[in-house]
């Protein structure tokens, strides 16, 4: 039926054009309201919102059996997953949430499609949960076009193989291996007869990880398989399955798109560009929770307008509430944004947040953050 064997995005480009409308009808047709928790979705193609930023797919094109997601405030959790297909054909399924357009259907206030020289940096936190029973990629998926274009197949993916279980591959061969974004990868280029494709496989599950699409959008350049004028169309986290797969779940997911430079935020609401800067993380914590006071300072000479903290926070810990910030994700790779109030930080100047959380375990803090895909200095 195709050229390779092993890549869940092939049948699809195959059937594009018929699978181009009948997303588009079933989009329609299944399209929910802004999605609560625990809001199920058994359609084939069936989506909602969450965050009013993002959607949420069901996705299943490779099997008739069902498939059933239910979808949080947060991500979204596989409830049902009827039916396998061999190993060494196409998955299920691509269960999964995104920021941007896929077979006509856009992701609200997205930035996507946005030309790759235009992009200072696309800052992006997805935190995964898995299970042992079934055969599955976690893959985050990035998706380039010569065009911006929002249906149809893109001419290059990049996947993100975050973990893998079962005896599965990604498209075409290993081609080495690279350091990206601060982690080891083996890579594998080919093609599965509708487009490129680039896959960075990691040599251990990663289960959350916050970090910059724009560092793996600049291999496949790098690769020649995309341009500088080329386009990001979407950035997709989520899963293929082949076996069973009830249980996996995107716990939580934010993408941002940082367009111009740090004094040009490229369009309202959107947060500026990297800058240099500097974290103070003050805690309070007592058995089985805690609170933290963030402080951000723009350490830069450029004023900030508009900005995006990425961190993780250590297994065992819980965002219960917060103030002074819109933050996604709850546990795992969390990112908090700018309000109204506090989208402006001049250089020198700060902005703070906080959050209360339960914990569990000895209490630590995170290790790391990045403000706009920028690490920072802690202190």
């Amino acid at each position: 039926m195709r050229p390779s064997p092993h890549h869940a995005h092939s049948a699809r480009g195959l059937l594009g054009a018929l699978l181009t409308s009948l997303v588009s009808l079933a989009a329609l047709l299944t399209t929910a309201s802004p999605a609560q928790a625990d809001t199920t979705i058994c359609q084939p193609f069936g989506t909602t919102t969450i965050q009013g930023r993002y959607v949420v797919q069901n996705n299943r094109w490779g099997t008739s059996a069902t498939q059933c997601i239910a979808v949080t405030d947060s991500g979204f959790r596989i409830t049902q997953a009827d039916g396998s297909v061999p190993t060494n054909g196409a998955p299920k399924s691509y269960p999964s949430v995104y920021n941007g357009c896929h077979y006509t259907n856009c992701s609200p206030g997205t930035k996507l499609p946005a030309q790759l020289s235009t992009i200072s940096s696309a800052p992006t936190s997805v935190s995964y949960g898995y299970v042992n029973d079934a055969a599955y990629n976690a893959s985050y998926d990035i998706w380039l076009d010569p065009t911006p274009r929002t249906d149809g197949v893109n001419r290059t993916e990049i996947m993100i193989w975050f973990n893998k279980v079962g005896s599965i591959q990604p498209i075409g061969s290993p081609v080495g291996s690279a350091g990206v974004a601060g982690r080891d990868w083996q890579v594998w280029s080919g093609n599965n007869g509708s487009n490129d494709v680039l896959s960075f496989v990691a040599p251990s599950a990663i289960t959350n990880w916050s970090f910059d699409v724009m560092d793996f959008a600049r291999q496949a350049v790098s690769r020649g398989l995309a341009q500088n004028n080329w386009y990001l169309t979407s950035v997709q986290a989520g899963f293929e399955p082949w076996q069973n797969g009830a249980g996996l779940a995107v716990n939580s997911f934010s993408s941002t798109v940082n367009t111009g430079s740090s004094g040009d935020p490229g369009g309202p609401g959107g947060p500026g560009g990297p800058t240099a800067c500097k974290v103070a993380y003050a805690t309070n914590d007592w058995q089985g929770g805690f609170t933290a006071d963030v402080t951000i300072t723009n350490t830069g000479s450029s004023p900030v307008r508009g900005w995006t903290l990425a961190f993780t926070l250590p297994s065992g810990q819980r965002i219960t509430n917060g103030w002074n910030a819109n933050l996604s994700g709850a546990s795992g790779a969390v990112t908090a944004s700018n309000v109204t109030h506090n989208g402006e930080v001049p250089a020198g100047g700060r902005a703070t947040f906080g959050f209360q959380g339960t914990s569990g375990g000895a209490f630590a803090k995170p290790s790391a953050f990045s403000l706009n895909g920028s690490a920072c200095t802690t202190g």
